[in-house]
């Protein structure tokens, strides 16, 4: 038996992209697809985008858009991060579009200048004068999930900047901007969480439309009562104070389950149990409401397990527990479904 399994449901990425696209409505959708397609297999997720209407791929590296461009030879791929001098001919070769986000512009190959409108980030301060390769103008913005005040001098600065440069492609809308803010979506938008079916916000995906692509199973690999007194795991974090059963899952931080989900939720045999003691490298344990047998199901995401209640415990957001998943080792299976 596989310690856990990860299933992407392809269906479900193809269904939010075309919810993402209806929302950016006149404008382009760009499906970002960096950090392995967020831990979801960025060719598969590629093509269930592409499927769903999206125009173009983001990726963060030249080595992520080549891994892209052996499976999917026709498909527009823009690299986002910095390039090194010495990938541009690679680049050129593959027939990626690169960004310019500190002065430079490389020749010979399509080009997207960048300004820094807020992030503090990658970003001109001012723009140049577009040279002939240049195809975009594009911006980042910073806290389109939480902060509408910001957002929008991030986007007033921005459209000011790039009013009247004619046949450019213009983007600055991320999952949130996208779906939060009109005025952001002008040419293009490049959505990435949001494509997953996970929150930008960190609420719930389906109050925008969006259904989870991921889902993460397991199983009780031992049931033992602890009496009181007794603990499970490292530290002795959890000390039962009255009879308890409990359950090992074969999962732990090396799978991606972090040390700080502790507290969180799981669905053992469909009922809601919580994480408690240590979480191991290897394992966790789950608080049972009863004796159950080894090997009942457990299911990590999915079923109503989401993302966003992960990250809430853990203190930090979607994104962080969606790309930190060991979904491509063999420490778990990994299905793909279209569905």
């Amino acid at each position: 038996m596989e310690r856990s399994s990860f299933t992407i449901d392809l269906g479900a990425v193809r269904r939010n992209a075309e919810t993402l696209k209806r929302a950016a409505g006149a404008a382009e959708l760009w499906a970002v697809v960096k950090a392995e397609g967020y831990g979801h297999g960025a060719v598969d997720v590629s093509r269930a985008a592409l499927d769903g209407g999206a125009t173009a791929l983001c990726v963060a590296t030249v080595p992520e858009a080549l891994n892209v461009r052996t499976a999917l030879r026709e498909a527009r791929i823009v690299v986002m991060g910095p390039v090194g001098e010495h990938e541009v001919a690679e680049a050129g070769a593959a027939r990626l579009e690169l960004v310019a986000a500190d002065g430079r512009i490389p020749e010979g190959l399509p080009v997207h200048l960048k300004l820094d409108t807020g992030m503090g980030r990658w970003g001109l301060s001012e723009l140049p004068a577009p040279t002939r390769d240049v195809v975009g103008i594009m911006s980042h913005l910073a806290v389109a999930e939480s902060d509408s005040g910001f957002s929008a001098a991030q986007i007033e600065r921005f459209r000011s900047a790039t009013d009247g440069l004619g046949e450019l492609t213009r983007h600055l809308a991320n999952s949130a901007g996208t779906l939060r803010y009109p005025e952001a979506r002008l040419d293009a938008v490049r959505c990435g969480i949001a494509l997953y079916g996970i929150s930008p916000s960190g609420g719930d995906p389906a109050d925008d439309g969006l259904e989870p692509a991921l889902r993460w199973d397991s199983y009780l690999a031992l049931v033992k009562r602890l009496a009181p007194g007794e603990s499970t795991g490292y530290g002795r974090r959890f000390v039962a104070d009255e009879p308890t059963w409990i359950g090992i899952v074969p999962v732990g931080y090396a799978d991606g389950f972090r040390r700080d989900m502790t507290g969180t939720e799981l669905a053992v045999a469909g009922r809601r149990c919580r994480v408690v003691g240590t979480i191991s490298m290897d394992a966790l344990a789950v608080e049972l409401p009863e004796a159950l047998a080894p090997g009942t199901p457990v299911t990590l995401v999915g079923d109503g397990v989401r993302i966003e209640e992960h990250a809430r415990v853990a203190g930090t957001i979607g994104y962080e527990i969606a790309t930190g998943l060991n979904t491509r080792s063999r420490r778990a299976q990994r299905l793909v479904r279209d569905g």
